[in-house]
């Protein structure tokens, strides 16, 4: 049997196999968008899929869990005005997801995971995996690679550079150059966003209510603050404290859905 923990490149009896052992499915979210001048446009897919791949590797030995192919298009309409960007639609994405989610169920596994890179596929996921839970008989987690390692980035310095994450700020600049630095440039644009000198509060990316400014992005020129402020350490700090947030969250997704089956089982 093949002991590899990424899906493709198993055959169908390896991955039955795993389904009936209760295995878990990772399903990674990216995007193709513009960011900046100075990141590859597929900065979010790059991100997700090394920290997802990475993290699935330190998963306990005994959690039958496999990471599928990145799905490299999410919702970016926001980002079109600037060129180089590949958006899915809304409902595209969300019956896309689905149709993942219904073609897994059907192979036998029961638990998803849905690991996701980009801001901009925030609700689509999260409805994707209720509604997934709400229709079949399967459990579903869903999660943004920085969402579930907050507790870690917090306590590092990386708050004092910008916006965590941001869009092709400080923070997605210091990852992209701890996974692959020859990707990254060094000419910069100048943002036009007004705030992008001023450090931010840990918290405030949790707000009390949605706000959406029409020409924000154009305001802003399509990228956020202080890209390359942060030291190469502190970025690959960031990228190590990232992979272990997801580890966990596997884990612990992995536990509990296990838990529930076999409380279901008792009824």
């Amino acid at each position: 049997m093949v002991t590899s923990r990424l899906f493709a490149e198993h055959n169908r009896e390896s991955i039955k196999e795993i389904a009936a052992k209760g295995g878990l499915v990772i399903i990674p979210i990216g995007a193709i968008e513009q960011h900046g001048p100075h990141l590859p446009v597929w900065t979010d897919t790059l991100n997700v899929e090394t920290i997802t791949r990475a993290a699935s590797l330190l998963v306990d030995s005994s959690i039958p869990v496999l990471v599928s192919p990145t799905l490299p298009f999410g919702s970016s309409d926001h980002h079109l005005p600037f060129g180089g960007t590949m958006s899915l639609d809304t409902k595209v994405l969300l019956d896309v997801l689905m149709n993942l989610g219904k073609s897994l169920h059907k192979s036998g596994f029961r638990k998803i995971l849905f690991i996701n890179g980009h801001g901009g596929n925030h609700e689509i996921f999260q409805l994707a995996a209720r509604d997934l839970a709400l229709q079949l008989e399967v459990h579903v987690a869903a999660a943004s690679w920085w969402s579930v390692a907050w507790s870690r980035i917090k306590e590092t310095a990386a708050f004092d550079f910008g916006r965590v994450p941001g869009h092709a700020g400080a923070f997605e600049y210091a990852i992209v150059k701890a996974i692959a630095p020859h990707l990254v440039g060094t000419d910069l644009v100048p943002s036009l966003w007004p705030d992008k000198d001023s450090p931010t509060k840990r918290d405030s990316w949790i707000a009390p209510m949605r706000v959406e400014l029409a020409g924000s992005w154009i305001k802003m020129n399509g990228y956020g603050d202080n890209p390359g402020a942060i030291p190469d350490d502190l970025g690959q700090e960031l990228l190590k404290l990232s992979i272990d947030g997801v580890r966990e969250a596997i884990e612990s997704f992995y536990y509990s859905a296990t838990a529930a089956e076999k409380e279901i089982g008792k009824k």
